[in-house]
């Protein structure tokens, strides 16, 4: 067997500035970002306390920075609301709506394979 094909294939790994797995993932990857993601996506829009809420083992800070990333990145939009006092709410842009059902593939997956981990 020639090894060469793999050796090419993997070449687009070593690549660490275009290699699409590490600069998507490193967006999304962490204790907090996808399960934000998916809160989001059952809701129109949500507020920052419903988040904390529905989260309730995330610290405030965390969540902060987490949404403030996932907005960075395109994933997150943030509603003010000029009142008093100010309402924010946050919602899925479009490009975090079109990674919801990929997301949901993996957590069929996991829902179906989550006794197979060792804990």
């Amino acid at each position: 067997m020639n090894a060469l094909p793999l050796q090419e294939n993997l070449k687009k790994y070593t690549d660490i500035a275009h290699c699409p797995i590490r600069n998507v993932l490193s967006h999304i990857s962490g204790k907090w970002p996808i399960l934000i993601l998916c809160i989001l996506s059952e809701n129109e829009r949500t507020r920052f306390n419903a988040l904390s809420k529905a989260i309730p083992d995330i610290s405030s800070k965390v969540l902060s920075n987490t949404l403030k990333s996932l907005e960075h990145d395109g994933l997150v939009e943030r509603h003010l609301y000029a009142e008093i006092p100010p309402r924010v709410e946050y919602s899925l842009t479009d490009l975090g709506k079109s990674l919801m059902p990929i997301l949901g593939e993996l957590i069929g997956w996991a829902l179906n394979n989550l006794d197979n981990f060792k804990r």
